[in-house]
Parts: structure tokens; C-alpha cells; sequence
């Protein structure tokens, strides 16, 4: 049980540095647009910019790897701590499922729509 627990550690580490890299690109690239040269007429918030970014493999990988590595951390987060609580063992086992439940759906969900807008690059 200790190695499982050591595995799941080392991919909340591993998620907190593709945040970091991930991140700071997603960041790079929003906040220093004019240095860059990046983004459309509006502006990098523009709808045209954000569909434009969105409708780029490169974007839209990043998109998912971004939202993927969030969602690990953030939710392998939130365990840890309930589980400092000094639940029973059935109550873990139920926030455990419920957290992997609810992060898959989430997953899904935001991969759904990023993979929908970059498919979709050729039809406007």
C-alpha cells in the first residue's frame, strides 16, 4: 500500500511541474502577446484570437495536458487532505471514487469541448 500511495505522490509532483511549464507558456503567450507578435487584431482575449489558438494542434494538446495535469493535482490535493481528516476506511474509499468520478467527468468534459473547436478548424 505504501508504494501505491508513493506512486500516486510522485504524479502529483509530476503534474505540479507540467502546471508550471504549461502554464508559464499559456501565460507567456496571453500577457506578452505584443512583445510576441501573437494573438489577433482584438487583442489575445478576442473570440477571433481565443478560436484561432484553439483551432492550432500545438493549443489545443497544451489545452488538455493543462487540463488533465489541474485536475490531478488539484483533486489528488483535495484527497490528501480529506483523508487527514481521519476518516473511516469506507468513508475514504467513497470520496476516493467520488474524486476519480468527478475528475474523469470533468476531464471529459473540457477535453470534449477543446477537441470539438480544434476539429472544427476547417469549417469557418
Amino acid at each position: 500500500m505504501r508504494t501505491r500511495e508513493s506512486t500516486f505522490w510522485t504524479w502529483h509532483i509530476l503534474a505540479a511541474l507540467i502546471i508550471l511549464v504549461v502554464l508559464g507558456i499559456h501565460m507567456a503567450i496571453m500577457h506578452l502577446s505584443k512583445l510576441l507578435g501573437t494573438g489577433a487584431a482584438g487583442g489575445v482575449l478576442s473570440y477571433s484570437s481565443v478560436i484561432e489558438r484553439s483551432r492550432e494542434f500545438v493549443f489545443a494538446f497544451m489545452y488538455v495536458v493543462l487540463l488533465g495535469a489541474a485536475l490531478y493535482h488539484g483533486l489528488y490535493g483535495l484527497r490528501t487532505m480529506l483523508f487527514e481528516l481521519t476518516l473511516s476506511e469506507r468513508a475514504e474509499r467513497i470520496i476516493a471514487t467520488l474524486i476519480v468520478f468527478i475528475g474523469i467527468v470533468l476531464f471529459v468534459a473540457g477535453s470534449y469541448g477543446t477537441i470539438a473547436v480544434y476539429v472544427l478548424r476547417g469549417s469557418a
